[in-house]
């Protein structure tokens, strides 16, 4: 089959902000080598003369049309103003929300927005993110009592991209730097042994983004920061350290994406019955 050569339409609409859906295809999209495709996100779209203009724009440019809609008038208004349009339709949360109905035994409600709510949850991630940000590499010691998780790594395994992460989860999250014969902070032994995790990472991608971290910020002078030495005998320090607390889960975040490293935790906070988690903020 010959490839397209310029980039194929496809439109994601919702009655919400779209950021799942936009999640959920750009998934999809990764396992198709070679195509290009423009993707553009119509959010709010909770009238039916917003989908009849949306679904002219689509057949106009031949686009794929993605839908979450909740309400169930306006997913048979998408249907049929799709089969009027000659638009081709993925309705994302038509069979989501059937089987759920039948597995529940109830109806849903369809009410745009929940995700979105300023309930409990969503004052619970605000909270944490504030939190994470005033305890983001040790900064306040006095803070990693009330941490939910502690993570323990050199410089540059991710601490606080992975931190914010699982702030936005509902988690307060406290980062401790390991530095080359440093002891740790004494107040991380009286803390909750369950909750504290080691990030190491292989030595050669640790010097890699350091030396790109040195490029980025314009290090005045000689460093021994992104030095291979240097690297082994602080990656080293760190592996003693963790061996020293066998009760911390040691993850190697080598070119692991945040999301995947996140789940790993929270995995083991599950089995240890320490979970809360507040679910995605994305909105469908």
């Amino acid at each position: 089959m010959q490839r397209p050569n310029r980039p194929r339409p496809l439109f994601i609409v919702s009655d919400g902000t779209g950021d799942t859906a936009e999640k959920v295809v750009r998934a999809g999209l990764l396992q198709f080598s070679g195509y290009f495709v423009h993707l553009q996100v119509f959010p709010n779209v909770t009238e039916p003369e917003q989908l009849n203009k949306l679904m002219g724009q689509a057949a106009r440019a031949d686009a794929l049309m993605v839908t979450t809609l909740v309400r169930p008038a306006m997913r048979l208004a998408a249907q049929e103003l799709a089969a009027e349009h000659r638009v081709r339709l993925m309705d994302l949360m038509g069979n989501v929300l059937s089987q759920l109905g039948h597995f529940l035994g109830v109806q849903p409600e369809g009410i745009p927005g929940r995700m979105h709510r300023a309930d409990e949850d969503y004052f619970r991630r605000i909270e944490a993110v504030e939190f994470t940000v005033k305890a983001d590499d040790g900064k306040e010691p006095r803070l990693l009592h009330d941490a939910d998780i502690v993570l323990v790594g050199v410089s540059r395994t991710s601490k606080t991209p992975l931190s914010v992460f699982l702030a936005h989860k509902g988690y307060k999250v406290s980062n401790v730097p390991v530095v080359l014969d440093r002891p740790l902070p004494p107040i991380v032994h009286e803390l909750d042994q369950r909750r504290i995790f080691g990030l190491t990472i292989d030595p050669e991608s640790l010097r890699d983004i350091r030396q790109t971290r040195v490029k980025t910020i314009g290090l005045p002078g000689r460093t021994n920061y992104d030095d291979m030495d240097y690297i082994l005998a602080e990656l080293d320090w760190s592996e003693e350290l963790f061996r020293a607390h066998p009760g911390w889960p040691v993850i190697d975040v080598t070119r692991k994406a945040v999301e995947e490293t996140a789940a790993l935790i929270l995995g083991v906070l599950s089995e240890r019955g320490l979970d809360h988690g507040v679910g995605e903020v994305g909105q469908l």
